[in-house]
C-alpha cells in the first residue's frame, strides 16, 4: 500500500509539473472541456445515439475560451471566440438540452473578459440570445429556467468586466494627466532656472568681476600703498574670484537639462574638497595637504556642505592672515562625528576678536548640531576644529 501511495503521489506531481508548462489560457479551457465531457457522460448514463453530438457541443462550449483568455490575442480573435462559445451554448441548450455547468462557466468567463478587453457592446450583445431563448421557450420550463439563469449571470459578469475596463481606463487617463502636468512643471522649472542663470551671469557675475579687477588694479597701480593695504586688496581679489568660481558652478547646475542624470545640488560636498585644496594651493603658492582618516562613507548632504564651507572659510582665512604658510586639512570619520581640523603654521590673526568668517563657521556648525573651536594652535599657527554629527539620531 505504501508503494501504491508513493506512485500515486509521483503521478500527481508529474501532472502538476506538466501543467506548469502550459499557460492558464490553455489549462483552464482544457479542464472545463474535460469536466463538460464528464458531465455529459454522467447525464446520458452510457452509450446513446446523441452521445457524439453531446460531447462535441461540450467541447465547443469550452475550448474556444482559449482564444478569449489569451492576452496576446487581437480583439477581433477574442470576439470571434466569444461568439463561438455563445453560439455553441445556445445550440446545446435549445434543441439538445446539454448545456453543462462547465459550458456555463465558459460563457460567463467569455463575456467578462470580453468586457474587460474593451468590447462592452459585444459583451452585452452576447447575453441577448439567452434572453430571446427564455422568451420563446414557453413549453419547456427547464430550458427557460436555464436560459434565464445564464442570462442573469452573464449580465452580471459582463457588467463586472466592463466596470474593470472603465476603471482601468480612468486610472490610465489620470496617470497620463499627471505625467503631462509633471512635464509642464519640469518645463516651467527649466525656464525659471534659465532666467535666473541669465540674471546671475549678466548682473551679479559682472559686478563681482569688476570688484576683482578693480581690487587687483588698485593693488598694482596705487603708489605708496602700505603692505597691509596691499594684502587686503589681494584678499578682496581672491574672495571675488572664489565667488565667481562658486557662481560658475551654480550657473552650470541651473543650465543643466532636466533629463540628465547628474547631481543637481548647487552646493558642493566632501568630494570636492580635493579640488578646493588644489585651488588654495595654486592661489597662495603654499603647501596645503588633505589628510583623511577613518572609514570614508557618504554623509547627509547638509553635513557635507557644512563641512565643505567650514574648510573653505578656514583656507580663506589662512590665505588672508598667513600668506605663504603651510596648511593641513584633516578629516576624521568617527562612529558618530565627523571631525574637521584645519591648521596653519602662520602667526595667526592679528586681532583676538572673531571676524565674520569665524562667526559664520560657528553658525554653520551649530545649524547641524555641531560645535566649532578656533584659536592659536600648540606650537604656533592657528587652528580651526569642528565636530559635526553624522548619525540620524544625532541630527535630531
Amino acid at each position: 500500500m505504501g508503494e501504491d501511495t508513493a506512485r500515486r503521489g509521483e503521478g500527481i506531481a508529474g501532472v502538476r509539473k506538466l501543467l506548469r508548462h502550459f499557460p492558464a489560457s490553455v489549462t483552464y479551457p482544457v479542464a472545463l472541456a474535460f469536466l463538460a465531457c464528464t458531465e455529459v457522460l454522467i447525464r446520458l448514463g452510457g452509450p446513446h445515439e446523441n452521445l457524439s453530438l453531446a460531447l462535441l457541443l461540450g467541447v465547443c462550449t469550452t475550448l474556444p475560451l482559449t482564444f478569449v483568455l489569451g492576452a496576446d490575442r487581437a480583439l477581433p480573435a477574442r470576439a470571434g471566440a466569444a461568439v463561438a462559445v455563445t453560439s455553441a451554448g445556445v445550440l446545446a441548450l435549445a434543441p439538445f438540452r446539454t448545456l453543462t455547468l462547465a459550458g456555463v462557466a465558459a460563457q460567463l468567463a467569455s463575456v467578462y473578459w470580453l468586457g474587460r478587453a474593451g468590447a462592452p457592446r459585444l459583451s452585452g450583445i452576447l447575453v441577448v440570445p439567452y434572453v430571446v431563448l427564455a422568451l420563446v421557450s414557453q413549453d419547456d420550463l427547464t430550458t427557460r429556467v436555464m436560459a434565464v439563469l445564464v442570462a442573469t449571470l452573464a449580465s452580471a459578469a459582463a457588467a463586472t468586466g466592463i466596470t474593470h475596463h472603465v476603471r482601468s481606463a480612468a486610472l490610465a487617463h489620470s496617470a497620463t494627466e499627471r505625467a503631462f502636468a509633471d512635464t509642464l512643471l519640469a518645463h516651467a522649472a527649466r525656464g525659471e532656472r534659465a532666467r535666473i542663470a541669465r540674471e546671475l551671469h549678466d548682473v551679479v557675475a559682472h559686478h563681482i568681476s569688476m570688484i576683482a579687477v578693480q581690487a587687483e588694479t588698485a593693488r598694482l597701480t596705487t603708489a605708496g600703498l602700505p603692505a597691509d593695504g596691499a594684502t587686503r586688496l589681494l584678499a578682496i581679489g581672491d574672495t571675488a574670484r572664489t565667488a565667481l568660481t562658486e557662481m560658475r558652478r551654480l550657473l552650470g547646475v541651473l543650465r543643466e537639462d532636466a533629463d540628465t542624470a547628474v547631481n543637481r545640488r548647487p552646493q558642493p560636498g566632501l568630494r570636492q574638497l580635493l579640488e578646493l585644496v588644489d585651488e588654495s594651493r595654486d592661489a597662495s603658492g603654499s603647501r596645503t595637504r588633505l589628510i583623511v582618516s577613518g572609514p570614508v562613507a557618504p554623509l547627509d548632504p547638509g553635513i557635507e556642505v557644512t563641512a565643505y564651507r567650514i574648510v573653505q572659510e578656514a583656507l580663506t582665512n589662512a590665505r588672508r592672515h598667513a600668506p605663504g604658510a603651510a596648511v593641513d586639512v584633516e578629516l576624521r570619520y568617527a562612529g558618530d562625528d565627523l571631525a574637521i581640523r584645519v591648521r596653519d603654521n602662520g602667526p595667526g590673526p592679528a586681532s583676538p576678536t572673531a571676524g565674520h568668517g569665524l562667526l559664520g563657521m560657528r553658525e554653520r556648525a551649530a545649524t547641524v548640531g555641531g560645535t566649532l573651536r578656533t584659536g592659536p594652535a600648540h606650537g604656533g599657527g592657528f587652528l580651526v576644529e569642528a565636530w559635526l554629527p553624522v548619525r540620524a539620531e544625532a541630527l535630531v
